[in-house]
């Protein structure tokens, strides 16, 4: 019996709700603490879910769901056997402990081991090889979190005396609260189009990247995805949203727009490959820019 169809469709659906739990509230974390005790969180759903939607359709249309990073895996030669809903499986249950991991290797790496060379000194060495599909994705998710972690340390050196400390030690007035707003909803909406652009791939990659899917096939599978992140705002994030929350002043919508704004950007390079370091194509892993812009920031403000 084949069972390639269900394999494809349970990892479908165990991959979306491990990766919306899991990979969202580092992207619509700050959004949803700063906003969670003033807005209704249907409210904050039906923004980010136009978002989503926008993404999916533009990328449905364009027979790009996965925005490019799934181009270099060929999925004629993968067989998709009952092993490879165990990643998402063993995501769920990390998710549950709230523990913030990258999904972008708990997923793509199973769907790598063709290109894997079989003798140990190879693997090793393709580890270290920018142009091997899973050494490029390691290579480039660790540039990311390096330039994250250096970028918020000196951000947050040079402009704290400015906000960040002024943040904590003066309350938002109400009179300035709509333009804040105004500011975060935009960044916002900013850095959760470049992570979609960067992470729909690591859902997709059960679907073969969406690319043959019908219409029909693609409105279950937008749906699935829009219902999982009403319900990640419905329970206000999860366990992971805890990570967020223990943050220093991410409740502030101020602090929460700079969060936001430069985690977008660090993505938005990445993903044009505007510093011409890897492929821009090439997945990564936003869960370790994430880390290491929170790392670099806590830092920053310590000192």
């Amino acid at each position: 019996m084949d069972l390639t169809f269900v394999v494809m469709w349970v990892g479908f659906i165990l991959a979306s709700y491990s990766v919306v739990g899991n990979d969202v509230i580092q992207t619509l974390g700050t959004f949803l603490t700063s906003n969670e005790k003033k807005v209704k969180w249907y409210v904050l759903w039906g923004f980010a879910s136009v978002i989503m939607v926008y993404a999916l359709v533009n990328g449905y249309m364009k027979n790009d769901i996965d925005y490019g990073r799934l181009d270099k895996f060929d999925f004629e030669t993968i067989t998709y056997n009952w092993y490879y809903v165990l990643p998402p499986l063993v995501l769920l249950a990390i998710t549950r402990f709230g523990i913030p991991v990258s999904t972008t290797f708990m997923v793509l790496t199973l769907f790598s081991l063709s290109s894997i060379p079989g003798d140990l000194n190879s693997m090793i060495s393709s580890v270290f090889d920018s142009d091997a599909k899973l050494g490029g994705m390691i290579q480039k998710s660790i540039m990311g979190y390096i330039i994250a972690f250096s970028s918020a340390i000196v951000i947050y050196l040079t402009i704290p005396r400015l906000t960040e400390k002024k943040f904590i030690e003066n309350p938002i007035d109400d009179k300035w609260r709509p333009f804040w707003g105004g500011l975060q909803w935009f960044t916002t909406g900013f850095l959760w189009f470049q992570w979609l652009t960067q992470d729909l791939a690591n859902i997709y990659v059960y679907l073969q990247g969406g690319t043959d899917l019908s219409v029909a096939g693609f409105i279950v599978s937008l749906l699935v995805l829009v219902g999982l992140l009403g319900y990640i705002f419905y329970t206000s994030g999860g366990k992971v949203q805890d990570v967020v929350r223990e943050k220093t002043s991410t409740a502030d919508i101020r602090s929460a727009t700079f969060i936001d704004f430069i985690y977008g950007v660090i993505l938005y390079i990445f993903k044009y490959n505007i510093l011409d370091l890897f492929e821009a194509k090439l997945p990564m892993s936003t869960t370790w820019v994430f880390i290491g812009l929170l790392a670099g920031r806590e830092i920053g403000m310590r000192i």
